[in-house]
């Protein structure tokens, strides 16, 4: 089994927010997988598939992003997961726009989602895919500017970014080696 989230905020004001890549990735994560978001169980936005005969979950937190911890601890709490059958997609300030970056585990940086799941589950032991937001040409607080839509020229660039966040936590999800998966979307 495995359970890919992608971060955000459930309301609809929120939906072209740069803090909004991780569902964005994981809706492309259910397109890949042809799963659908059809329920909700443990605060989150949930879509189902399997690989392999083993199931995959997709979900998307609904306790908003800074309380994202809940959702993921419920979630591992259910279904018996260990982090090494985790992986979370998020948007990361401290990568350039555009940029997708996997790794095995790590602190939560600046990230308050990252925080609050590290806080509740204890653990931070568990791959992530990052999807770099950084605009050198900006210089907003970072609190405004992650709840600012994306720019229309720039919604190409991220659409590509979370399509490749998302075919990097499906690899994850179909056993592929977390090393194999740095070295084909890292960058």
């Amino acid at each position: 089994m495995f359970l890919i989230v992608g971060l955000g905020n459930p309301e609809e004001k929120y939906a072209r927010t740069f803090h909004n890549m991780g569902f964005l990735a994981a809706a492309d994560a259910a397109e890949l997988l042809g799963a659908k978001f059809k329920k909700k169980e443990c605060e989150a936005q949930i879509a189902e598939s399997f690989v392999g005969g083993e199931k995959v979950i997709i979900a998307r937190p609904l306790t908003y992003m800074n309380a994202s911890g809940r959702a993921v601890k419920q979630l591992m709490k259910k279904y018996k997961l260990s982090p090494n059958e985790l992986v979370v997609i998020y948007d990361d300030y401290d990568i350039p726009k555009g940029h997708v970056r996997i790794r095995p585990s790590g602190s939560a940086g600046t990230h308050n989602g990252m925080r609050s799941i590290i806080a509740e589950t204890g653990f931070s032991e568990f791959a992530r895919v990052r999807v770099g937001i950084r605009d050198a040409e900006v210089n907003i607080p970072i609190i405004n500017y992650v709840l600012s839509d994306v720019k229309k020229e720039d919604y190409e660039l991220f659409s590509s970014a979370c399509k490749r966040a998302a075919e990097a936590a499906v690899a994850l999800a179909k056993g592929e080696s977390i090393e194999s998966v740095m070295s084909k979307y890292n960058g």
